[in-house]
Formats: structure tokens, sequence, C-alpha cells
């Protein structure tokens, strides 16, 4: 028997954790790509491989293509693993995000893995707004975001992570958190930043003080610098704690504290930087408030 490899994860291959775990685990991944053509941003390329799906609603008037992402496992738990690969080539515009907020179950011991890769072409523009991540008691994450954005492109991106089901009264113990963040301009590394939490992490003076949730939001393109007066004034009008800089040319904000405030302040947040450098509709995206 012979078969094709159509993507570099669509190869033969056995992981040795799933053959000799108790119980099944999930090895993910979804590939897209955008390209203009005829005046329209499209779906150039298309991969995926459960637990991974993407969708593709209509985009209102004036927006970009429009991608969300699911999991049709409804969350992850120790062992599991997604890849993620979006592509936005030249000229093209597209935004990317989920469906839902994604779960982190509880794991008995071994840790999950998210990667996210991101390559935006000269001239285009790439939204990566996932909705939040949600760690439950005990879980244990792994993720890194890598982006690759030519020196006329532009990429606006946000994170949100949430300790615990704050509704239900849960706190996030017991766990582990491992992100990391690289970011490369026209081949050279802009930024780079990881976070390491444990338990009892989040609730230290000197870290999260107690906060819910914590959200990250860059925005890399040649105008950065012009918009930072816009982030410091949306930063300080928060009802959360948070911030703004410039780092490299690299526009950094970050926000955190209650879950629904610290959302609150980054749904405004995103909606006016979109608004302010690409002309959009001042929002995220409307599956947002669903």
């Amino acid at each position: 028997m012979t078969s094709a490899a159509t993507s570099r994860y669509e190869v033969p291959h056995e992981r040795s954790d799933i053959a000799s775990a108790p119980h099944q685990r999930g090895d993910g991944a979804v590939e897209i790509g955008f390209a203009r053509r005829g005046g329209l941003s499209v779906v150039s390329h298309l991969y995926q491989r459960n637990p991974c799906r993407a969708e593709f609603p209509h985009a209102e008037a004036g927006e970009p293509a429009l991608t969300m992402l699911l999991n049709t496992a409804g969350g992850l738990t120790g062992g599991d693993r997604i890849s993620i690969q979006v592509s936005a080539d030249a000229a093209s515009a597209a935004t990317v995000t989920g469906a839902a907020a994604e779960k982190i179950y509880r794991s008995l011991g071994t840790d999950c893995s998210v990667t996210a890769e991101l390559d935006v072409a000269d001239g285009a523009w790439l939204e990566w707004l996932p909705q939040e991540t949600i760690l439950f008691a005990g879980s244990r994450l792994h993720r890194a975001i890598t982006a690759r954005v030519a020196d006329t492109g532009r990429l606006l991106a946000a994170e949100t992570l949430v300790f615990g089901r704050i509704a239900r009264g849960e706190r996030w113990t017991g766990g582990l958190l491992a992100e990391r963040w690289r970011i490369e301009r026209g081949g050279a590394l802009a930024w780079f930043d990881a976070m390491r939490l444990d338990e009892g992490a989040i609730d230290r003076p000197a870290g999260f003080g107690g906060a819910e949730a914590f959200a990250t939001a860059l925005y890399i393109g040649a105008d950065a610098a012009r918009h930072l007066e816009l982030a410091r004034t949306a930063t300080n009008a928060a009802s959360c704690r948070a911030g703004a800089t410039l780092v490299n040319g690299l526009l950094l904000a970050r926000f955190f504290g209650a879950a629904v405030a610290t959302r609150t302040a980054l749904a405004a947040y995103v909606g006016a930087l979109r608004q302010a450098a690409a002309g959009l509709a001042p929002r995220p995206p409307r599956i947002w408030n669903v």
C-alpha cells in the first residue's frame, strides 16, 4: 500500500507516548494558507487532522477573510498536542479566531502541547485572535507561539489565559503553564518572551497578585510606533491592570485582573487598534460575543 503526503504532518508516524499511554491522546494539526486572488483574500491551502477543524464563515463587507478554529475533542489534557500553521501571502488579509474558549483539563501527570506558527508576507495583514484559554485546576500546558513577519507585513495577535473556572469558584492550582512567544521581523529576532508558572504563582504579590486572567496583545508593523499613544490611552482607561510599550518596533500591551474586566479591556483595545491601523470595524470578531 502506498500513500501520498499532502502536508508535512501527513507522514506515517507513531507516537510512543500515545502507544504506551493508558488513554488515547489527541494529535491534531491544522494548516491554513491565504492568498490574494481577483481582488479578494481566499484560502489557498488547507490541511486538518482530528481533533482540529477550520470553518470559514462569510466575512462582513470590508472585513478580512474569516476563519474559525475548532477542537472537536472539546478540550485538551495531558499528552494531547495540537499544531497550528497560518500563512498570509503577499497583499492578503485574514482573521483567525476560535469558535469557543479552549479548555485545558486536569492532567494525570503529563503535559499537553500547543504550537502556533504564523507567517505574514509583505503587504499582508493577519489577525490571530483566538478566544481565551481556560486552565482547569491541575492542568499542565506547554504553548509556543512563533510569528515571522516580513518587512511590510502586519500582524495583530492576542492571547488570553483564564486561571480556573471562575464562574464556579474554581482556581487554577496544582498545574503547570509554560508559554513562549518568538517574534521575527524581516528575518531578525524582534522579541522573545518566556513564562513559567506553577502552583501558587498567580497569587504571589510579585507575580500576578491573585489575577483571574492575563492577556497579551501584540502589533507588528512599520507603523507600530504611531499607535503607542492610542495603546497607552486604552490601557490607562482599562478596568483592569494594564500597560503598553514599544519594543524593537513591536507594540506590546498586557492586561490582567478579573476575568470579565480583562476580556472587556482586551476587546476594546483590539477594536481600537484594528480600526486605527487597518480601517477595520472597531471590535474583535463577533464570535467573541457568542
